[in-house]
């Protein structure tokens, strides 16, 4: 039977296997878990609460179930956490936010209910920036999220507190909101996996004042778990009108493997950091290995930057619409200006970014008329400094300069992913980003479950892991 310690680094699917078994019981599992949170969570500010008494009680409910051979579903004992901009009862909801209610909620978001009805160990929610708004994780209410291959650097946000969690054993299953890369951009800077999917696969409620650029989806160390994931969580909810139907779906019932596909791989929408190029090379090498055609691609569409600006920015100021008029003076400085330039924006600006949106739309899904699927680098640059926005303040004014490779695609409402393909020089995690067509959300779990055996030896050559080390955090200091 595994050690107590190693319990924490299983994933969703070996848990499973072992709970079937009568190998180990969730109450192990929770208590293992539950004991790395409180040995590496000091130093990575990962976690806005933890509910130790509701998870325990939650796994010594599984464990009776699984004694009788009754489990109540597929994620039985399975230890997860939800973001804390997703609704969770009996917790509140504070999105990183001073002005937010300290009122626990009386009711489940489509995705926290899911976890449940299918038995899931929820053991706390994880930090964002305020109101999810940048893709690193700091905020005024929660302090710095540190990244566990390194916590001088971000782990990226906005799902900055559940990439953190699951690199380091904090839960095997993690639900991330991605507005513009927030799940795939901390994927990549923590070498774990994210699946951005299509838009709709997943039910919300409340939905985000981001509007249609917001998505949901699972954060996980492993693909098959993200797809198990990714069943639960897109299980239908009436409260979201806009939800896809399951028979609308793609399963991805095409052949196994890479042999023949065809692949476009992108680049020149930003500056690409020389040794997450190199990175990315490898990656592309090994995956024309496996037999796939790939052709690099640059996209001949308009100011992909400008539009997304648009879109994003008005987001936040509808968002602050519904705030109280002195709350601005609590915000981060980043999101209040943000905010204050929205101001500016008039209605035929935004109407023409929402014409500009459809032309790009189109303009990539076209692609899918050649190319079976796309690639690129998930991130161009390595992560910036813990509480530092961007990697060069010289040539960068916000995270956005560097993230048009992700938030093109949620501009195009497609499925994508970031999955681990190996590690810089000095030991940064890099992702390579896997898109797929809009509703191919298996086709695109598939190939990554390929790329993540591909990349396996690549992944192996990196650094040790820092956090299992028993002076790990030592002279770190979290939340600071």
């Amino acid at each position: 039977m595994p050690t107590d310690d190693t319990l924490a680094d299983k994933s969703a699917h070996e848990l499973l296997q072992h709970y079937a078994a009568g190998e180990v019981s969730p109450v192990e599992v929770t208590q293992s878990v539950l004991d790395r949170i409180e040995r590496v969570n000091p130093v990575l500010n990962a976690f806005v609460l933890v509910d130790p008494d509701a998870a325990m009680a939650a796994a010594r409910a599984s464990e009776a179930r699984w004694h009788m051979g009754e489990p109540t579903g597929v994620l039985d004992g399975v230890p997860a956490t939800t973001k804390d901009i997703i609704q969770a009862a009996g917790w509140p909801c504070r999105r990183g936010s001073h002005v937010t209610s300290i009122t626990p909620d009386d009711s489940d978001a489509p995705t926290t209910r899911n976890l449940r009805r299918q038995g899931a160990v929820l053991l706390g929610k994880t930090t964002s920036p305020e109101f999810g708004w940048k893709a690193v994780t700091d905020s005024p209410l929660t302090g710095i999220t540190r990244n566990p291959w390194n916590p001088e650097l971000t782990p990226g946000g906005s799902s900055g507190g559940a990439s953190a969690a699951a690199a380091a054993g904090m839960g095997a299953l993690h639900i991330g909101t991605d507005g513009g890369g927030s799940i795939r951009i901390p994927a990549s800077f923590t070498s774990t996996f994210g699946l951005k999917p299509t838009f709709g696969r997943v039910p919300a409620f409340p939905h985000s004042p981001f509007g249609t650029l917001a998505h949901i989806g699972p954060m996980t160390r492993t693909v098959v778990d993200a797809e198990l994931m990714l069943r639960v969580l897109s299980e239908p909810d009436s409260r979201d009108p806009a939800a896809i139907a399951p028979e609308f779906l793609d399963e991805g019932g095409e052949a196994a493997g890479w042999d023949g596909r065809r692949v476009a791989w992108l680049s020149g929408l930003a500056g690409i950091d020389i040794d997450v190029d190199r990175v990315v090379r490898t990656a592309v090498e090994r995956l024309a290995g496996l037999g796939a055609n790939i052709e690099p691609i640059t996209l001949e569409v308009e100011d992909v930057h400008d539009v997304f600006r648009l879109h994003w920015y008005s987001g936040a100021r509808q968002l602050v619409r519904s705030l109280p008029a002195d709350a601005m003076a609590e915000f981060d400085p980043g999101f209040r200006a943000i905010v204050e330039e929205a101001q500016s924006f008039t209605l035929d600006q935004y109407l023409d970014a929402m014409a500009a949106r459809t032309r790009i739309s189109a303009t990539v899904q076209a692609l899918h008329d050649h190319y079976d699927l796309i690639i690129s680098a998930a991130v161009p640059v390595r992560p910036p400094l813990a509480g530092e926005e961007v990697t060069d303040p010289a040539t960068q004014k916000r995270w956005t300069d560097w993230a048009p490779y992700s938030f093109l695609f949620n501009l195009t409402q497609q499925p994508a992913a970031s999955v681990p393909c190996g590690f810089t020089a000095d030991g940064c995690p890099v992702g390579l980003q896997v898109v797929g067509p809009r509703f191919a959300d298996f086709r695109v779990l598939r190939r990554c479950a390929e790329l993540e055996s591909a990349f396996a030896d690549l992944l192996a050559a990196g650094p040790a892991r820092p956090w299992t080390q028993p002076q790990f955090g030592q002279t770190a200091t979290a939340g600071a």
